[in-house]
């Protein structure tokens, strides 16, 4: 029940912003396409494929994690700091399993749709990239661990300073060093090696080879089905933690 009523709850919030949401997933996408694709053009070869077709998988694995996260770590910051609303969840008879899980979910729908954009926006600049079922399983993935990392950050805060940090040394990093805007094959065999276990770059490599290669990576897919299950357990915990 509580998994149903906050999906209908963020699906109404959802239609009454629905320009403002969709003009925000398709503006930073849009400049990336600009600066990276015409700005480089076709010329430029990356793993022997044209850059614009390189990038596409690595843009959408960034915007759906920028989206899935924010859009939970955003409104439970905001219900907790502000409205203060978050605390009649906590003394209402409610199982915050479900209580999270429901979050989670609206938020990986978020990014989901923005991944759906840029697929769209993509498709408007004459590139038509390879998608299948697997393509949306992984984006879909994604936005599952990123949504219940912005519900586990955002109830570990105390303030919107905290979250500004947790965006500055998580969430940045991971956008410019997952492989999203170029190979890692030149990377140093150390540095690679630590990069690989963060989930952004399975994602990005995942959804290249099944662009590009129509190839499916199991062993990404199972390292981020760990991985949300690891955030999940983490979002319950503190949530109990802040009934106590």
């Amino acid at each position: 029940m509580e998994v149903g009523t906050i999906l209908w709850r963020e699906f109404i919030f959802f239609k009454r912003k629905a320009f403002k949401i969709t003009a925000g997933a398709i503006m930073s996408p849009l400049l990336y396409l600009i600066a990276f694709g015409w700005g480089l053009g076709d010329g430029v070869v990356v793993e022997g494929h044209s850059y614009i077709y390189f990038i596409i998988p690595g843009i959408i694995a960034l915007s759906t994690m920028n989206t899935s996260f924010n859009a939970v770590a955003i409104r439970i910051t905001v219900a907790k700091l502000h409205e203060k609303s978050f605390e009649y969840y906590m003394t209402a008879p409610v199982k915050m399993y479900l209580l999270t899980l429901g979050y989670i979910l609206a938020g990986a729908l978020r990014g989901l749709y923005a991944g759906f954009i840029i697929l769209a926006v993509s498709c408007v600049f004459g590139v038509y990239i390879h998608f299948n079922i697997a393509f949306i399983l992984v984006c879909f993935l994604n936005s599952m661990l990123f949504a219940a990392f912005g519900y586990t950050a955002a109830m570990i805060i105390d303030n919107h300073y905290d979250m500004n940090r947790f965006a500055t040394f998580v969430i940045t990093p991971m956008t410019f060093l997952c492989g999203t805007f170029f190979s890692l094959n030149k990377m140093p065999i150390t540095v690679k090696k630590i990069i690989m276990l963060l989930p952004l770059t399975h994602v990005t490599q995942s959804l290249r080879e099944i662009a590009l290669a129509d190839k499916v990576n199991y062993v990404s897919i199972l390292v981020l089905i760990i991985y949300f299950v690891i955030l999940f357990a983490m979002g319950v915990y503190v949530s109990y933690k802040e009934i106590k």
